[in-house]
């Protein structure tokens, strides 16, 4: 398997544990309870979005950013059916976008960076 694909395959299987954990009607108790709900949001979706960077390297950062906030939103709706004994709170999605653009800021910079190397190249 190349380093993309084990990357992908590491970004999936993130996403599936985030979602899962999102919508279990009742999660287990983990760790990073202790840290509150936003930062475990932000800490989970500023992982995907590292993993995503890796994953997906010729992608545009701005599509990786728009598809994980639109995943942190779509959690957010599924939280709001009744059966699933979860809250449906916007500022859990407001948490998730704002640590995916604070992780894309710096993959952009990386990249930009990235990029004056190799045309200062010899």
């Amino acid at each position: 398997m190349s380093r993309a694909g084990g990357a992908q395959a590491l970004f999936w299987l993130a996403l599936a544990f985030a979602v899962t954990m999102a919508l279990l009607p009742h999660p287990p108790a983990t760790p990073l309870d202790r840290l509150g709900d936003k930062a475990e949001h932000m800490l989970a979706f500023a992982t995907l979005a590292l993993l995503a960077t890796q994953a997906f390297p010729r992608a545009p950062l701005f599509r990786i950013a728009e598809r994980l906030s639109f995943a942190g939103a779509l959690i957010e709706v599924l939280q709001a059916i009744p059966a699933l004994h979860r809250d449906c709170d916007i500022r859990d999605w407001i948490a998730d976008t704002l640590a995916i653009t604070a992780v894309l800021t710096v993959a952009a910079l990386g990249r930009r960076a990235a990029t004056r190397r190799d045309l200062d190249a010899p």
